[in-house]
């Protein structure tokens, strides 16, 4: 679903693609690599980004002992070495098929900071060690632009819209993008330090309206020195504390299908599921008469988002189903009805996924009306566009912001994505701080 959504973004004129090392293990940045090879370099520009430790490169580090790396918990690590970072440009470059990288950012480097915060408070000492990090960072990095390995760099960082504590950088994890420029003036006058990347949406406001800059914001300084900023998570929105999706899961008038929509959904995999146990005697998932499709009817009621969904399928549903069929592949392999079952189910269980997935979405339409109702009350015109068009509209029409990137894992999402940017223009800032202190 993810390449048809990229080869439909592609088709309409998209002319920007980001990814990192660990989407996917590695395998986001191969995707784009493979699709890209068809096209022209110039058809692109190509972000990519590095620093996690994770999957392969977990691996590679339990291998290397690279040093200055952030344990920060298990499984996750993190590092903006040079040493590491040769590694990771490198095998960035092999995946997307390219002999130079547009722009190569640091994924998150403030995890130093909050590997500190979790251990005690954050000091300056903290903050000083962590802009000399960055510094020797991009001092690689311009060694790499010399190299023609990539053309620009800079950071993506979920912190550099957080508030300024006083005083300024004590006991705060925020990212401070004046800091960081002056790391990479530190490297050189004619430094290639032009990007950032950072969340920003109708719930995460701090990148256009908190002025931790020297009383500017992060857009306003950008703006200043002219740094491109790549805004990203527009529609995935974090506040109190959960992840809400700023999009319509139903049409006007269509129902969000409850209990009885649920059961429709789960309807071919519980026929799929009945055939095994009553022609093949083969015992279903979980020991239990209805199998999976039973399982499933109970877990996904208890599903409260998109977002809880996304962390859940997973380790309850998918990682379950995969031990059961490694048994059951033991025991029954050589019986062909079990062979021919197993391709059948695999063959429509995607697609039963994705039907439980548009279920809990439809489940959220409440919030999505409370929310368009608030951009109505902070002075957004109402012009019968779809939520997640008005909150793409909004972040396009801000000063300071060059893209906005959009997670697309299914064409329509494209389709959509690309009527934001036929939308009027509005003073997006001053609705934007309404939004803020507005109360649905």
């Amino acid at each position: 679903m993810h390449e048809a959504a990229l080869r439909e973004y592609l088709a309409r004129g998209g002319n920007l693609i980001d990814t990192s090392a660990n989407y996917g293990d590695g395998r986001a940045e191969l995707m784009a690599g493979n699709i890209l090879k068809e096209f022209s370099e110039d058809k692109a520009i190509v972000v990519t980004k590095g620093g996690y430790i994770q999957g392969q490169n977990m691996a590679l580090a339990l291998k290397h002992k690279f040093p200055d790396v952030v344990e920060y918990g298990e499984g996750i690590w993190h590092s903006i070495h040079p040493d590491f970072l040769e590694t990771q440009v490198r095998r960035s470059a092999q995946r997307l098929r390219l002999n130079t990288i547009d722009v190569y950012l640091l994924h998150n480097p403030e995890y130093y900071l909050e590997d500190a915060a979790h251990h005690g408070s954050v000091t300056e000492k903290h903050h000083r060690e962590f802009y000399r990090r960055i510094g020797e960072a991009f001092r690689f990095l311009e060694a790499k632009v010399a190299a023609g390995e990539i053309r620009w760099y800079g950071i993506s960082s979920n912190n550099f819209g957080n508030p300024q504590s006083d005083p300024p950088q004590s006991d705060t994890t925020m990212t401070s993008i004046t800091r960081c420029w002056e790391a990479a003036e530190a490297v050189s006058a004619q430094h290639h330090f032009r990007v950032v990347q950072l969340p920003l949406n109708l719930h995460e406001s701090g990148g256009a309206l908190e002025a931790n800059n020297a009383g500017q914001t992060a857009l306003e300084f950008c703006r200043e020195k002219n740094i491109g900023v790549l805004i990203n998570r527009p529609l995935n929105a974090i506040t109190s504390g959960r992840m809400v999706r700023l999009a319509d899961f139903v049409k006007p008038g269509e129902s969000p299908g409850g209990r009885d929509g649920l059961r429709a959904a789960l309807a071919p995999l519980r026929l799929l599921e009945q055939e095994l146990r009553e022609q093949f005697d083969i015992p279903l998932l979980y020991s239990t008469p209805g199998g999976i499709a039973e399982y499933a009817e109970f877990m996904v009621p208890q599903i409260t988002s998109v977002a809880h969904w996304e962390q859940a399928f997973h380790p309850y549903l998918i990682q379950p189903i995969e031990k059961w069929a490694v048994e059951c592949q033991q025991l029954y392999g050589d019986r062909e009805e079990w062979r021919n079952w197993w391709q059948r189910f695999t063959a429509m269980f995607p697609a039963v996924l994705d039907q439980l997935a548009r279920q809990i979405a439809a489940s959220q339409q409440g919030a999505s009306d409370k929310v368009r109702e608030q951009l109505y009350l902070a002075g957004y015109p109402e012009n019968g566009a779809s939520l997640s068009q008005m909150a793409l509209s909004l972040l396009t029409h801000l000063d300071g912001v060059s893209s906005v990137l959009v997670g697309m894992r299914r064409p329509e999402y494209v389709i959509d994505a690309f009527g934001a940017v036929e939308l009027a223009r509005c003073d997006a800032r001053s609705i934007l701080a309404r939004f803020r202190d507005t109360k649905p």
